[in-house]
């Protein structure tokens, strides 16, 4: 339902949220969490665009959440990196589908836009109140 880049986003928003008391530097971050390095540095620069995290230069450098996790849907992330597309006309270019879906692509619809309010539900804080075994916190 989201694209591989989406969930490599959702890992480091997880990690960068269980880890709130530093930057992390993206090898950090892409070891703790199973993502390529050179792709997750990209990963990280569109959630930093998106205003999600910010990024630090320099020695104890790294990326951190720019947002409380309250703050953050689920949603905020996915659709920083991977925007979430609603089915609003035939994907078939069918021209007698052209007033109104089909059936299928309605029901299709329907789908998505209950994933799409789930994400929208769905807090970065939401995650880390039921997740006892807290996924990517590092050793203190």
């Amino acid at each position: 339902m989201i694209s591989q880049t989406a969930e490599y986003a959702l890992r480091a928003m997880v990690f960068l949220a269980e880890n709130p008391d530093a930057a992390h530097p993206v090898p950090r971050i892409a070891e703790h969490t199973q993502v390529p390095a050179g792709y997750l540095s990209k990963v990280l620069q569109a959630l930093a665009r998106a205003g999600l995290v910010s990024s630090q230069r320099g020695l104890g450098g790294g990326f951190r959440l720019s947002r409380t996790v309250a703050e953050i849907s689920l949603l905020d992330v996915v659709n920083s990196v991977s925007p979430i597309q609603r089915i609003t006309c035939c994907p078939l270019g069918l021209a007698h589908h052209t007033e109104r879906l089909c059936a299928l692509h309605h029901r299709l619809d329907e789908a998505i836009g209950l994933f799409e309010t789930s994400f929208r539900d769905t807090r970065l804080s939401d995650l880390l109140a039921g997740n006892p075994g807290q996924t990517f916190r590092l050793a203190e």
